[in-house]
């Protein structure tokens, strides 16, 4: 297996998001984890642009054992100097130094000739190399560069002792197959010596992932990416992508030090820290990735997940896949879920409730085990208080009233009450019949799903006798899913 070296620059490239900037504690935090996830290269920052980033990079190097840690500059000599003071304390440094190589740069951005440019970057290099002996040199947007210019940049820098030279595809506007090419071009036309390409593409066009790969099939040996493909503009190439890609595919030949496992958890890490939440149909990391609501492909992987799936969710930290049960479930999931659930029917039986369940999953959007069971009639008998009936009066300059009927041991009781809010009042009406010392002590109320019909999840602790008790519910009506998680506590105390 060759090898292919993953240089991460989340905490560079990617943490340029508006609204996604990190303090020192929070980089040190997900360095951290990048070298428990086994990336080879972080790019720390770009110190010259702010104390934070020098700050970071200092922190980064003392925090970090086995990457290399690494600091961007450009082909300035100031910039050079502060990067080499930033990682005086890192096991293994680089120096990312470079300047841009396409006509677009060469006249509009530096006004300058296809010759100073190249003096500017074997200058900036040979500067580099005073300070480490890994220098690695960026042809920014080389996706636009003509590719004999840019082989002229390339056999320069490595003469002036680049050990790894990007070929950024800065814009994303290259296809696949002309990324390839520019690679294969630039590794048949110049003499490597010992250094090595690395690709580093946009998402601009959607292609960031695909253009990486083309590199890595035409001779790259470094990949430069993000965790969940955050970056710039539209972003960068995803971390997750690029690795699970190699992998699934063995028979190429190539291998990374990335533990795959451990891919899930940093990728929830980088979304939190960063405030970036990762959409739900993301390749690998999303929360649909392994989802199953389609009746024939639930059916496919329960008979054998290979028939839709072409990675097991556990090799990137994923517990399980997940069958999703909506309206568009057939018989095998839902009998499935009866199963997990430990309940056992014929298939006249599933006949019928699975008639029930597509009534009830045409309401919701997706189907609880609570709602499973409340098909089949199994979630309350054991309850020794059930709710009967649940009325509530509420409003804006309207005063707030619940009338409720609790069934106890087979016996209805009522009462109603009023309170500063129907959740408020209807809970002083159960407390009525109950007629017990008890508090609420938690109370906490999530959505399950987005919109104004989602269904909400309250948790509510609830002490009696010196004795929390734990209650839960779900409903679309939030008064209705309080109320049965407060009986739901009250229950497990009144059996005890």
């Amino acid at each position: 297996m060759e090898q292919i070296y993953v240089f991460d620059t989340t905490l560079r490239d990617g943490e340029q998001v508006p609204g996604c900037q990190l303090n020192t504690l929070e980089k040190v935090e997900v360095a951290k984890a990048l070298e428990r996830l086994g990336v080879d290269v972080i790019e720390a920052g770009f110190p010259v642009s702010s104390p934070g980033d020098f700050k970071s990079i200092i922190e980064i190097s003392k925090a970090v054992t086995w990457p290399v840690i690494c600091a961007l500059t450009r082909a300035v000599e100031k910039d050079i100097d502060v990067a080499a003071e930033s990682l005086k304390y890192a096991k293994r440094k680089r120096i990312h130094t470079g300047i841009g190589t396409s006509d677009f740069h060469i006249r509009h951005k530096f006004g300058a000739t296809r010759e100073e440019i190249i003096e500017r970057a074997v200058k900036a290099v040979k500067y580099a190399r005073r300070f480490t002996d890994d220098v690695e040199f960026y042809a920014e947007d080389a996706g636009r560069t003509d590719n004999a210019y840019l082989a002229q940049v390339v056999e320069a820098v490595i003469k002036a002792g680049a050990t790894v030279v990007n070929i950024p595809d800065t814009t994303g506007y290259c296809f696949p197959d002309e990324y390839g090419a520019k690679i294969k071009y630039l590794i048949d036309h110049v003499d490597m010596r010992d250094a090595i390409l690395s690709t580093h593409c946009h998402q601009d066009l959607g292609m960031a992932t695909a253009n990486t790969l083309s590199g890595v099939l035409n001779g790259a040996r470094q990949v430069e990416v993000t965790l969940n493909g955050i970056g710039e503009r539209a972003g960068n190439t995803a971390l997750e992508e690029v690795v699970m890609a190699l992998a699934s595919h063995p028979h190429r030949g190539y291998c990374t030090h990335i533990n795959t496992q451990e891919i899930s958890s940093v990728s929830r890490m980088v979304s939190s820290l960063m405030n970036m939440p990762v959409q739900p149909n993301k390749a690998i990391v999303g929360r649909n990735a392994f989802a199953h609501s389609s009746g024939i492909h639930q059916d496919g992987v329960l008979k054998n997940v290979d028939t839709y799936e072409i990675i097991n969710p556990q090799d990137v930290g994923i517990r399980d896949n997940s069958i999703v049960l909506t309206a568009r479930s057939g018989r095998a999931a839902l009998k499935n879920r009866l199963e997990i659930l430990g309940v056992e029917i014929s298939t006249e039986e599933l006949d019928t409730v699975y008639h029930d369940f597509l009534e009830l999953a045409d309401k919701k959007k997706n189907i609880n085990d609570e709602d499973v069971l409340s098909l089949l009639g199994k979630n309350s008998d054991d309850k020794r208080i059930k709710v009967e009936y649940l009325q509530v009066v509420s409003g804006i300059d309207v005063r707030n009233v619940a009338s409720i009927g609790l069934r106890i041991a087979g016996e209805l009781f009522e009462a109603s009450a009023s309170g500063n809010g129907p959740v408020d009042a209807a809970i002083k009406a159960v407390k009525q019949i109950i007629r017990r010392e008890m508090s609420i002590q938690e109370f906490l109320i999530q959505a399950i799903d987005r919109g104004s019909d989602d269904t909400g999840k309250v948790h509510m602790h609830v002490a009696y006798n010196d004795v929390v008790y734990y209650g839960f519910s779900a409903n679309t009506d939030i008064i209705a899913a309080s109320v049965e998680a407060f009986i739901d506590a009250v229950n497990k105390f009144t059996d005890a």
